[in-house]
């Protein structure tokens, strides 16, 4: 019993931390620096929500690493972050191994989560960027506000909250910038294409006000990839307006362009080219302090390039994973083009290379504007690609039905379903089956991730966990912003019907046991299907069980906690005939098919709730 309870309490803990607080802290993660007064306090936001809460949840769940330690990305990246702490062994610092060895364990822990919340909270994860996007707006259009006031020849953007540095904020405004060029591409609804131009317009405007012309360049490079890994109508468009913005550009701003000259660029690289000829291999070490005056009487720190600094820290040895990983997450990124989190993501990775090309240079560091340009895009990246291939995420392109098209489709189909607006499910004349979703506002979770795709991938996992459920055929999507899933039906009656049909009480008796054991399963595997009933669940031609209508579902990281076991089986209880059946004529049975499977404590609360209507107790 006690080793029991332990388990709860740690798939309890485990479930919250995945559920609740790695969204949270990612979240934070992305658009803190805007409004915190400093970077210490982002770091501890980080360390205290995602890094340190992602440890405990490995060390109560080891078994999730399997999957992420077979991703391409994530090996190359612990065979990089492994070498840089190798170098420590020559570098010349003089900090502990134990002080170094942080920063690459809270990037590997910033991989880790992403990976358990696309696994966990995938639907919630194109919601939290806009979510970060939008709060990155409003703070950028209140710097600029702010910027404009007080605002004299020669100044430069820094931006208020933890932005310190025209440099580093140019970063963050430029990252923001990507992500509305990337929704300006992807998004299919007007409402949400009239938000991204708008938006886009203003980070840009931030950017060119910071006076920095890297993430020019890095948003050019960005668009470029945008073009081509989209490539619809819009792609024309975008290219034509990044040759006009250009010209724009030039003609405006052509003095703030020219009269800065290099920035003293060549002469850096130069000298730092230098210094990596010393040890061109292995490099100087993680730990090495890199000083560079290029005859100015100022010492840099950063060699001005992402490429040079892995080149003087850890050589060409170290080099290799690191172009490794960028280069297998593009790729990885463009196989998935499908799925718009992938050109999201993989835009952001493009914009820190273009960035990368002419500034930072420290490879490992604590969280900070550099991460945007790099860890972040790269651990989103990896966490989808794993997350893919494991049939978690949209594989299927989503087709448009033009109505022309949609009233071929569906001519002399026999309505199944419909309600006041009309039909919602259609048997078309193959014998497949038409459900159709209505459009959701676009600010709701169904307007980021619609019914339609929610109903493929829960039926892809659930077929993945054992499950029966019906094969997806097509998605579409509608002239009027509806979206529609085709699919092929399972063989087989609902059990409603099939009880309705039984007039032997053994017979009928039996079954429900069955049903009862088939329910357990769903719940031990953390399935939580909130419209589970008699009409729903179907018994297939070889006796076995099935799930219809599967869009209302979500699937936990544990097996269900027993309030929601509790809420599965009062919505059964909503139904009158579904009622008499299982928690009256034949509740016993119930209780015994669910036995086979779910642990004494859940039965022994179940039959509590429904003998007595009251509360679960607490498991034991």
């Amino acid at each position: 019993m006690q080793l029991s309870g332990f388990n709860s309490a740690s798939n309890r803990v485990f479930d919250f931390i995945c559920l609740w607080i790695l969204p949270l802290g990612y979240l934070l993660l992305l658009c803190a620096l805007f409004f915190l007064p400093g970077r210490s306090l982002h770091h501890k936001l980080y360390y205290g929500l995602f890094s340190i809460p992602v440890l405990i949840a490995l060390c109560l769940r080891p078994r999730e690493l399997k999957e992420l330690c077979r991703e391409p990305i994530f090996i190359a990246v612990v065979v990089f972050a492994a070498w840089a702490l190798v170098s420590l062994s020559w570098a010349p610092g003089q900090e502990s191994f134990s002080s170094q060895v942080k920063a690459p364990l809270h990037i590997l822990m910033l991989f880790a989560g992403c990976y358990l919340l696309v696994r966990y909270r995938s639907e919630i994860i194109h919601p939290l960027l806009f979510a970060a996007a939008l709060i990155g707006l409003v703070g950028t259009v209140h710097n600029l506000f702010v910027f404009a006031r007080m605002y004299e020849p020669g100044m430069r953007l820094i931006g208020g909250g933890a932005f310190d540095n025209p440099l580093l904020s140019s970063h963050i405004y430029g990252f923001y910038a990507a992500y509305w060029l990337s929704m300006s591409m992807i998004c299919k609804r007007r409402l949400m294409l009239w938000l991204s131009l708008p938006a886009m317009a203003i980070m840009f405007a931030a950017v060119i006000a910071t006076g920095s012309r890297t993430p020019l360049a890095a948003l050019t490079m960005a668009g470029l990839w945008l073009g081509f890994i989209c490539w619809n109508r819009r792609s024309v468009i975008l290219l034509g307006a990044l040759v006009a913005s250009g010209a724009a550009l030039y003609v405006l701003f052509a003095r703030m362009i020219i009269e800065r000259g290099d920035s003293y660029r060549f002469e850096i690289w130069q000298l730092a080219i230098n210094q990596i000829a010393d040890h061109p291999w292995i490099g100087h070490g993680y730990s090495a302090n890199l000083a560079i005056d290029p005859g100015v009487g100022v010492s840099f720190q950063e060699p001005h390039s992402f490429v040079l600094g892995v080149l003087f820290y850890v050589g060409v040895v170290g080099l290799l994973p690191w172009l490794f990983f960028q280069a297998w997450s593009l790729l990885s990124s463009w196989r998935n083009r499908v799925q718009p989190l992938f050109i999201i993501a993989s835009t952001w990775l493009i914009f820190g290379i273009g960035a990368g090309l002419t500034e930072g240079g420290g490879i490992i560091s604590r969280p900070k504007e550099h991460w945007f340009l790099l860890w972040i895009p790269l651990a989103l990246i990896a966490a989808l690609c794993i997350n893919q291939r494991a049939r978690r995420l949209l594989a299927m392109p989503i087709k448009t039905l033009t109505p022309t098209a949609q009233q071929q489709l569906t001519a002399n189909a026999q309505v199944i379903e419909e309600d006041g607006l009309g039909p919602k499910v259609l048997r078309l004349l193959d014998g497949s089956f038409l459900k159709l979703f209505r459009c959701r506002r676009w600010y709701t979770s169904g307007s980021f991730n619609p019914y339609s795709e929610r109903f493929a991938v829960n039926s892809e996992q659930l077929r993945n966990m054992g499950f029966a459920t019906p094969p997806i055929l097509d998605l579409y999507r509608l002239a009027d912003g509806s979206s529609a899933v085709h699919y092929s039906p399972l063989p087989g009656n609902t059990l409603r019907q099939v009880l309705q049909g039984i007039t032997a009480p053994a017979v009928r008796e039996a079954l429900v046991e069955r049903f009862g054991k088939f329910m357990a399963q769903l719940h031990e595997q953390g399935v939580y299907f909130r419209s589970l009933h008699l009409g729903n669940v179907l018994v297939l031609e070889d006796g076995e069980f099935g799930l219809i209508d599967v869009a209302d579902l979500r699937i936990y990281p544990s097996s269900l906690s027993l309030a929601l076991r509790q809420r599965n089986l009062r919505h059964m209880q909503r139904y009158t005939v579904d009622k008499r059946w299982l928690f009256q004529e034949h509740f016993e049975a119930l209780l015994q098919g669910y036995a086979m499977t779910a642990s004494k404590s859940a039965v022994d609360n179940l039959h509590r709730l429904v003998l007595t209507g009251s509360s679960p107790v607490k498991a034991h």
